[in-house]
């Protein structure tokens, strides 16, 4: 049986994407094999140390410098020679040189359906704009914000005079289906590659 896909996690918050990802691992298409956050006090890391993951804090607030902390981010990510990392709820802007370092393995997951609405308060815009069908993203991390090749999207309809928190949660929703489900579709293509 072909090794499964090694996945690190990188959060800031509370780690619901985690839980799903961690929730949907299979020896046979991938397995976390540890969860970076650049908060102590994020929920998602009790989550982690609950189910025996093994974790790591890394912040930028010990760090200085942005690049001092990068390099420290990079240090721990290759410690678990992850073939994807996987960004869930990370709160930070990564640099050019940081993201090239990753090509092609770095992926986000992104409350929009890209390349709508990419940066932050994405619920509340679409609903301003008036859009009818709004959703999430998996797309590889560029050097240009929520630019990144798309990987997979999820959709749905808009209710008529639903909340930008009504939208939000539905669409986290989404997110929970769909992340796992691109996770295991980049294991399952790596399996049948040609080598």
């Amino acid at each position: 049986m072909t090794a499964p896909l090694r996945v690190v996690v990188v959060i800031s918050g509370r780690g619901s994407n985690l839980i799903a990802l961690h929730q949907h691992a299979r020896p046979e298409t991938y397995q976390i094999v540890g969860v970076i956050s650049s908060r102590a006090d994020a929920a998602g890391l009790a989550y982690a140390r609950a189910q025996g993951l093994t974790t790591q804090v890394i912040e930028a607030s010990a760090h200085g410098q942005r690049t001092a902390y990068e390099a420290a981010l990079a240090a721990g990510i290759d410690a678990y020679a992850p073939d994807v990392i996987a960004l869930a709820g990370f709160m930070r802007i990564l640099t050019p040189d940081f993201v090239t370092r990753y090509a092609g393995r770095l992926i986000n997951i992104h409350p929009s359906l890209l390349p709508a609405f990419p940066g932050l308060d994405t619920h509340r815009r679409a609903l301003e704009a008036g859009v009818r069908e709004h959703g999430a993203t998996v797309h590889y991390v560029t050097p240009v914000v929520d630019g990144g090749p798309i990987i997979d999207q999820m959709r749905l309809t808009v209710d008529p005079g639903e909340s930008p928190e009504q939208l939000a949660a539905r669409v986290l929703a989404l997110e929970h289906q769909l992340y796992p489900a691109v996770l295991t579709r980049l294991a399952k293509s790596r399996r049948h590659a040609p080598l």
